[in-house]
């Protein structure tokens, strides 16, 4: 009987088949476990989500925007739209990334905002991730076996088809590459996102390398093959924090960073995705202004709007 339970219980005998796993740390120990599945979807309409894929589209378009003025001109505080204290005590504020525009401009490449959805229906942003946004390839896979397991829930039903994440993250890196081939850099098979890491590596053609597989020579990043030679990397899927990138430029004591990398990155011979110091942009203070961002730099109404949220600096806020 082809039923919602028997589905899940297919689905989830083809997620362990699979190894689609994240990994948590317990009490010191890690752990690995399969992804969770609820074989009941959340149905969202054709009008809302469409509604949400143009107000997501503006929203970015104006952090990539806040991003770039931050780490140069700096518009939108001289025109006192944002207190310049909640940009420069933001943990995410990079100063080593001031002056430094990526390639092709781009920051965040790669968006991952959280959504609610209230009683009466409305959607409302909850939270801009703009660092290393996770988690992408677990609804792609449990998608792809869900066709397998439940083939007529597709045929029967007008279903947004989202198969060509793939394609984009790879259009993405190659729009962006400086020279040379795409490398997705991992903090190794420890990482609770590992399965992820290998999976886009494998569905876009990149190299997943780990920090002792890259070096610098030059202000360029290379890696290293199997014969001791070494090829060019023009762009990095990064999916390690920012303080740990370079152990030159941030945190010294960092085991997983490749040293050098931001000098290659700020000389322009490497793209890294999404861009360092964009936790500026997604900081929990600076989530208040992003509506005035919006006004600010599109001249435009947000189209989704903030939860509603309260800021103690400004006197109407504590009233």
């Amino acid at each position: 009987m082809n039923t919602p339970v028997a589905n899940a219980k297919e689905i989830n005998k083809l997620l362990a088949r699979y190894g689609v796993k994240f990994g948590i740390y317990k009490h010191g120990e890690f752990k690995e476990q399969l992804f969770p599945f609820d074989a009941i979807p959340r149905v969202i309409t054709a009008d809302d989500f469409e509604k949400m894929e143009k107000g997501l589209i503006q929203r970015v378009d104006a952090l990539n925007l806040f991003l770039k003025d931050i780490y140069t001109e700096k518009k939108i505080i001289k025109d006192k739209v944002i207190p310049e204290e909640f940009v420069f005590i933001s943990k995410g504020y990079l100063a080593p990334c001031e002056g430094v525009v990526p390639p092709k401009g781009i920051y965040s490449h790669i968006s991952g905002i959280d959504l609610v959805q209230a009683k009466d229906g409305t959607w409302y942003i909850l939270e801009d991730n703009l660092r290393i946004p996770s988690g992408a390839s677990y609804p792609l896979i449990a998608r792809e076996l869900c066709r397998v397991a439940s083939p007529g829930s597709f045929s029967d039903n007008d279903i947004v088809d989202n198969r060509n994440y793939a394609k984009l993250l790879k259009d993405t890196m190659d729009y962006v590459n400086c020279g040379g081939i795409n490398v997705i850099l991992t903090p190794g098979r420890y990482n609770a996102a590992y399965f992820e890491h290998s999976y886009f590596a494998e569905k876009t053609g990149a190299i997943l390398a780990e920090n002792t597989d890259l070096f610098v020579e030059n202000n360029i990043l290379y890696i290293k093959d199997f014969e001791g030679g070494k090829t060019r990397v023009g762009a990095v899927y990064r999916r390690i924090s920012d303080e740990y990138m370079d152990p030159l430029t941030f945190l010294p004591e960092s085991l997983i960073g490749v040293p050098h990398i931001m000098d290659a990155y700020r000389a322009g011979n490497v793209a890294i995705i999404n861009a360092p110091g964009n936790g500026v942009a997604d900081d929990k203070g600076i989530y208040y202004f992003v509506p005035k961002m919006i006004k600010y730099y599109l001249g435009e109404e947000p189209i989704l709007k903030n939860a509603p949220t309260y800021l103690p600096f400004y006197e109407e806020d504590r009233k």
